[in-house]
């Protein structure tokens, strides 16, 4: 059993340092978000500006009245933040640590089916990475994730409070 674990965190570490794309985090996922990926959550797409991420409401990550519970769809909207400063972060470079200091939701719709939640927000974490490498201070960031169904219809919206800043050596 010891040897099986052993042999999981050197996967893990292998996949942590390849390339940044939507595929190479969903197996991160698998190791660092296991709950994330239990309930559905992917990450479709990262680029310098933007990351989306899906979930599909199912039996697993249901609520009493039949549609997506709120945590799931906190988990979906968080991961395309996250994805979004982790990506920079691994760009710089740099030894920066990252956290979730605060964050709202608002639901306007019962999520069921397909919801895709995208965050545009790439450029707001490229200057405060910029602004602490500069100045050593750490920031503290909004960046915001909006859920959409299969209709287009918006379901729920969110709003993430990131804190980063370059960790001692």
């Amino acid at each position: 059993m010891f040897i099986l674990l052993q042999k999981l965190s050197i996967l893990a570490e292998i996949i942590i340092n390849m390339e940044m794309t939507a595929k190479n985090f969903n197996k991160f996922l698998l190791f660092k978000l296991p709950s994330a990926v239990l309930c559905g959550v992917k990450l479709k797409e990262i680029d310098q500006k933007h990351a989306v991420a899906t979930v599909t409401h199912r039996w697993i990550n249901q609520n009493p009245f039949n549609s997506m519970y709120f945590a799931v769809q906190s988990m979906a909207a968080e991961l395309t933040t996250g994805a979004l400063v982790i990506k920079k972060i691994r760009e710089s470079k740099k030894n920066i640590s990252m956290l979730v200091t605060n964050h709202t939701g608002s639901f306007s719709k019962k999520a069921t089916g397909k919801i895709t939640f995208t965050c545009n927000d790439g450029h707001v974490i490229q200057q405060a990475l910029n602004e602490t490498i500069e100045t050593g201070e750490g920031k503290t960031i909004i960046m915001r994730s909006v859920g959409i169904n299969e209709n287009g219809e918006e379901v729920s919206r969110y709003e993430f409070e990131w804190s980063v800043r370059l960790k001692s050596k």
